[in-house]
């Protein structure tokens, strides 16, 4: 999809990958809304980018403030061409992790996508044309030591992000499903599990040990050219097709080397369950 003169909404915007999302489709010719919960982040890296960018503060997993979004979008710019579900949260540890630990990690991370779609879908039918692109994590496709509401829901981002593609693939829609590893921001240090640092370090040192941690500039311009040659798996970290490679190939021997991972990063047991 050519970027310029299309209009954009991307949620999660006020730091981050979203911002750095925001800044690099404005730098090619889109017109953007930003949208994240702390509307005064929002409206600063609104601000900063200048034209083509407005700013809206919202829970982007409540299905009203999702349709506001794509109101005042079109209001702004005119209809919505590319929808970035891109705001995530952490979640619980393991077991242990409370119903509305588990509860919030689906609203945002899984349950906005499909609300998102829902909303945009009849639309872009009707036009022919659309883009979604969901933001997930190699954690969606490998899994996460530390956390299992956000492994279980970022596999759960890329379930959902398939299935559109293969539902509405041959009607003019495109899917991209973004899944990096470690990307510098404020989720990997510290807000993956706030609840419990513990869990928390372990989530973190995971994901540092495993690859580079990139900045999140250098994830969006990975994200515009897998758009523009529209890719479904956007992978800011090449090595991660190889890591699911071995998984498919010998998920035995993968579950196997995972366990030793996890063991050599001081976590040799379960943590209890209450």
């Amino acid at each position: 999809m050519e970027i310029s003169g299309k209009v954009a909404i991307v949620t999660g915007a006020g730091a981050g990958i979203g911002a750095a999302l925001a800044q690099r489709l404005v730098a090619n010719g889109a017109r953007v809304l930003l949208a994240d919960l702390d509307a005064q982040a929002a409206a600063n890296v609104a601000d900063a980018i200048g034209d083509g960018a407005v700013a809206v503060g919202g829970d982007v997993a409540d299905e009203k403030v999702i349709q506001d979004l794509i109101d005042r979008a079109a209001a702004e710019f005119g209809p919505v061409d590319l929808y970035f579900a891109n705001a995530g949260i952490g979640g619980g540890p393991g077991l242990d992790s409370t119903d509305a630990q588990w509860s919030a990690a689906l609203e945002v991370n899984v349950l906005a996508h499909v609300r998102a779609a829902r909303l945009l879908m009849p639309g872009w039918l009707e036009r022919g044309s659309g883009y979604f692109v969901s933001t997930a994590s190699a954690a969606g496709l490998l899994t996460q030591i530390g956390s299992a509401p956000y492994s279980v829901t970022k596999h759960a981002a890329v379930g959902f992000a398939e299935w559109l593609s293969v539902t509405y693939g041959d009607k003019g829609i495109r899917v991209s499903c973004i899944c990096p590893m470690g990307v510098d921001t404020q989720l990997l240090r510290g807000g993956l599990i706030p609840e419990d640092a513990a869990a928390g370090e372990l989530a973190i040192k995971a994901v540092t040990t495993a690859g580079a941690v990139l900045p999140p500039e250098q994830v969006a311009e990975a994200v515009l050219a897998g758009i523009d040659a529209e890719h479904f798996l956007i992978l800011p970290h090449p090595e991660v097709l190889k890591m699911y490679r071995h998984k498919g190939a010998d998920y035995d021997r993968w579950l196997e080397g995972m366990r030793r991972f996890q063991a050599a990063l001081g976590a040799g047991h379960a943590p209890p369950v209450d």
